[in-house]
């Protein structure tokens, strides 16, 4: 396939160009024996998101040698370098180095820089690469079967509209702007993410009193318990005497509807929907097999139906606050109860000897309802930055086929 053929016209003003014609294709190196835990930054596959971003923390951290670095004749990193992702699962990924983290930065053998010697601008190449329309062409170019990815001559007769570079940079510049406000979404998204771990882990061992203060042991009497020291108006009863632990049943083929009154869940959650449905008011679900760190909420009034990946709590014990136990059962790692040597499952008998620190009903709500405020929040958020990725994808369809026109507003700043 080749890009020419998805667009009728090409706007005036605007030519066709084969990449080879303009960028230069770079590779990278490591030493023998691969990274090291300190030294020169070294990228790879794992360091490029899906959104085109460059992501280096702590935890995917690799290194090389200073020594090998400054021998390196080529894979150096520069601000706005395109890397596009050579071989792997991940084949295909593009992002671009906005800003440099370092003052040295290499690649490895796993990624290409992509720089354009003077058709393009920078950020416009970066777009147009991550665009579906480029998405597309590559992945049509990925060659070999037990080790795919793409070989140095998948920029040739690589075809892509170039606009005049003023209107590229114009291009860049809008597109940009909803990358720069997503970013900004994501951060808000993290913090509050961060703000809601803090309170859990305080919430849910020191709890809060009537006047809304979080409780510490000096204003406040506390004891010892067999998980840790709680206040001394809590109790610590087992998962198993608040109410049932209940298996999913299987669903045959007919009986599932995309159109259903009931959602149907399984191990990651609502994977379907059916007419039939359980009737026991709110519960959580519980994973059995697979992804068994998994927790969901079922609100009152909520259809749903549980298969057999799972379980679902039904709950009989009247002082209790359903959603103060299910953030509870989130702080628990249920990958510590998986028993088995193949596909992760959990033991009913564990789950029920699960503790749990229960406060007094009323406090249980009030703990339940900060939460679920902060929880409120960051949906709000998240649903916020799926807007602003639609609004993205619907401008680089725009914006990078000449549908709609820059070229206005760059005579309007010149």
């Amino acid at each position: 396939m080749n890009n020419e053929k998805e667009f009728k016209d090409l706007p005036e003003g605007w030519k066709w160009v084969r990449l080879e014609e303009d960028v230069i294709l770079i590779t990278g190196s490591r030493p023998k024996g691969g990274a090291i835990e300190e030294g020169i930054p070294s990228l790879g596959g794992e360091h490029i998101t899906e959104d085109g971003r460059i992501i280096f923390t702590e935890q995917n951290a690799k290194y090389i040698p200073d020594k090998f670095f400054k021998l390196m004749p080529k894979g150096k990193v520069e601000v706005n370098d395109i890397l596009i992702n050579k071989d792997g699962a991940n084949t295909g990924k593009v992002a671009i180095l906005k800003v440099k983290f370092h003052p040295h930065i290499a690649i490895n053998e796993h990624l290409f820089i992509l720089r354009s010697k003077k058709l393009f601008e920078q950020k416009y190449l970066f777009y147009w690469l991550y665009s579906s329309f480029a998405q597309t062409e590559i992945k049509n170019r990925i060659t070999g079967s037990a080790q795919p990815g793409l070989s140095s001559s998948f920029i040739k007769n690589f075809f892509l509209p170039l606009p005049p570079l003023p209107e590229q940079r114009k291009i860049a510049e809008i597109l940009e702007n909803v990358d720069n406000i997503i970013e900004k979404t994501d951060k808000i998204i993290e913090k509050y993410k961060r703000i809601k771990q803090g309170l859990m882990q305080d919430l849910l061992t020191k709890g809060i009193d009537e006047n809304g203060n979080i409780r510490n042991e000096k204003t406040h009497k506390f004891k010892d318990s067999p998980l840790v020291r709680i206040p001394e108006e809590w109790e610590v009863v087992r998962l198993g005497e608040m109410g049932e632990i209940i298996y999913g049943e299987r669903l045959n083929e007919y009986e599932y509807f995309e159109d259903g009154s009931s959602i149907v869940y399984g191990t990651t959650g609502i994977i379907a929907r059916t007419e039939k449905y359980i009737d026991v008011g709110e519960a959580i679900i519980l994973p059995r097999k697979g992804s068994i760190n998994n927790k969901f909420y079922v609100k009152e009034g909520q259809k749903f139906f549980v298969i057999d990946t799972a379980f679902y709590v039904k709950f009989t014990k009247t002082e209790v606050y359903v959603k103060y136990i299910y953030y509870f059962l989130h702080q628990v790692n249920f990958e510590l109860l998986n028993e088995a040597t193949g596909i992760p499952s959990l033991n009913r008998e564990n789950l029920k000897n699960i503790l749990i620190p229960l406060p007094p009903l009323p406090e249980q709500q009030r703990i339940a309802e900060i939460l679920s405020q902060i929880d409120k929040t960051i949906e709000k958020e998240e649903q916020y930055k799926e807007k602003l990725k639609r609004l993205k994808q619907g401008l680089m369809g725009d914006l990078l086929t000449g549908k709609v026109r820059v070229n206005h507003l760059v005579e309007e700043e010149e």
